[in-house]
């Protein structure tokens, strides 16, 4: 029995009791519905004791479920022994919604509770209609938190940073008025922004409020005229606060927003509803006349400017010599002993620690050997780690944040003989990326319609993966970034030349082994023909894709000079930049297939 979990319920529970409810969701978000959440907002972790980046638990009298994806399924499992919440697995069938759970549990006439600031609007405006249809009511209530957590971090109070033109390629000033072009198309007069990375391109600012995410708590109020950013004041340097104000941008406390817009009258705000907490949606309703509608920003943060992306080649350049320099000393550190999963993730990060304005890891490093890999989202602990043989397979995800982009990229490596299922599995992956890496498309062509290409030589063998294929990648911002995505579920937007997009299938068998390959691509120009505008990707990431698990038999010779061409690519351009010995190994690592 977990006990600190088990107590942290019953305490829970008592204030659920005091406030009137008998349910209450606690989902992974902050107030502005990150992704990676500072921890102040790891409420969810707290109560339950699983750290996946993803999940929701709720929280009965007298039942508690975890809801997460099949990136965690084995590690929710694990996590959650003896803490007497259940696991329910997002996506299979005989999964209920969290809607269906709570009008199972609840009788008509009971309330439901939720922090309003960390919940979406559109979800809270759908849960309340489905709870309504049963009789239960949804009921925004004070953070339990503050309550029952006593020794709960601060806010982060780092401070925010100039972003400096020569990376960010573009004013802030003239963001703004693109940003209020777009506006007015709408029909609107102001805008009310919540996500992070958002407030962070648009003024050409960075943090260091959120691990891995150079971004910094705040909220962004773009009028007709004045631009409002609500931040606390001792995040704000001097230099910084100079800046904000030659851009015209005013500084209000943190606190003050949900205020503020309460006190807006008749003014036309945008507010995108699935990315704007219900609290503030609430706020806002009360004066203004709200238009439901994507924020502007979003696309136009996809599309990187052409400085955006040359600083992308050249700090994937950078990361592919680290990369080059980890993989060279891997298998003979392997075949030495005495290495991990921990300590192998320890050498990655200190060879990227050595590359030309480098400021930290994107993410985690996933590094699972063996079974480990099977887990998507695996993150090795020292109750978890385990030792390297020299055999098998390693996967290997990783990532760094440089001043001039964001790198993500995965490998997954032999250690030493490997298996015929290992292999096949592994050539079935290197298929898919392949794949979906050379593809071409016409204009209009949105995520959705290449997720297939990835997919296809799997599905042959009756294999598939429950993950998206690919995510965009933010600008020295956040590793995963939309609104576009290449996956099965439908992505209505449509890709366009400037955006990032990662490439990554992979094949997961629990108690077995994992293999996933990936490179982030940058959308580019194909051709013109009659038939219209064809696009292509170009491979940014530059890194030596393992040959050794490669079955041959398996690949076409189209499919072989795939490979042989993108591995050119990889010795050209990292070559100059290694000493003698590590060219060597790369030249060799990068000889063609015949």
């Amino acid at each position: 029995m977990n006990t600190v979990v088990t107590s942290r319920l019953a305490a829970l529970r008592d204030v659920l009791k005091s406030q009137g409810v008998s349910a209450f969701i606690i989902p992974s978000t902050d107030p502005h519905l990150s992704e990676y959440v500072a921890p102040h907002w790891h409420s969810r972790e707290w109560i339950s004791g699983f750290n996946g980046s993803a999940g929701t638990v709720v929280v009965t009298l007298e039942k508690a479920g975890l809801w997460t994806d099949s990136r965690y399924f084995l590690q929710a499992a694990d996590q959650l022994q003896g803490t007497g919440i259940d696991l329910y697995k997002e996506m299979l069938p005989e999964t209920p919604s969290i809607a269906q759970f709570l009008t199972g549990e609840l009788k008509a006439g009971e309330a439901v509770g939720i922090d309003a600031t960390v919940f979406s609007t559109r979800g809270a405006l759908a849960l309340r209609e489905e709870l309504a249809a049963a009789g239960i009511a949804l009921k925004a209530i004070a953070d339990p938190m503050a309550t029952i957590w006593s020794d709960r971090p601060a806010i982060p109070q780092d401070p925010i940073v100039v972003h400096p033109l020569r990376y960010a390629g573009r004013t802030a000033t003239e963001k703004l008025s693109d940003i209020r072009q777009a506006l007015a198309a709408k029909g609107a007069e102001a805008l009310f922004v919540s996500l992070l990375d958002e407030i962070a391109w648009t003024l050409n600012l960075r943090g260091s409020d959120v691990h891995c995410n150079p971004v910094f708590v705040a909220y962004l109020y773009i009028g007709k005229e004045e631009t409002i950013l609500f931040t606390d004041a001792a995040k704000v340097p001097q230099e910084t606060a100079d800046y904000l104000s030659s851009i015209g941008v005013s500084v209000a406390p943190y606190t003050e927003a949900v205020a503020a817009l309460r006190q807006l009258q008749g003014v036309k705000l945008l507010l995108d509803l699935p990315k704007t907490n219900a609290a503030i949606y609430e706020a806002a309703q009360q004066g203004c006349t709200i238009i439901e509608s994507a924020s502007p920003i979003c696309l136009m943060k996809s599309v990187k400017n052409e400085m955006e992306q040359a600083g992308f080649r050249e700090a994937m350049i950078r990361d592919g010599v680290a990369m080059v320099k980890f993989l060279r000393w891997l298998k003979p550190a392997v075949e030495r002993g005495g290495q991990t999963e921990l300590t192998i993730d320890e050498k990655l990060c200190a060879l990227r620690a050595e590359q030309t304005d480098y400021r930290g890891i994107s993410f985690d490093t996933i590094a699972g050997y063996g079974a480990h890999g099977a887990i998507v989202h695996y993150e090795a602990t020292p109750e978890t780690d385990i030792p390297l043989e020299p055999k098998g397979l390693l996967l290997l995800d990783s990532g760094g944040q440089y001043l001039d982009g964001t790198t993500d990229l995965t490998r997954t490596i032999a250690l030493g003989p490997t298996t015929e299922e290992e292999r096949t599995d592994y050539t079935l992956v290197l298929k898919g990326f392949l794949a979906l890496m050379n593809a071409e498309f016409p204009a209009g062509t949105c995520g959705t319609q290449l997720d297939v290409l990835a997919r296809q030589a799997m599905w042959k063998m009756g294999i598939n993966y429950l993950h998206g294929t690919g995510h965009g990648v933010g600008s020295y911002l956040c590793v995963h970034e939309g609104p576009h995505q290449i996956r099965m579920n439908h992505m209505p937007t449509l890709l366009q030349a400037g955006m990032t997009v990662t490439d990554e299938p992979g094949i997961y068998k629990a108690g077995k082994h994992g293999v996933r390959t990936e490179n982030t691509l940058l959308i580019v120009p194909a051709q013109e023909t009659a038939f219209g505008t064809f696009f292509r990707f170009e491979p940014l990431t530059l890194c030596p894709i393992d040959k050794a698990p490669i079955e041959r038999a398996m690949l076409t010779a189209e499919e072989v000079e795939w490979l042989n061409s993108y591995h050119r690519t990889v010795y050209e351009k990292l070559s100059p930049r290694l000493d003698v010995e590590t060219r060597e190994w790369l030249k060799e690592a990068c000889e063609a297939i015949e």
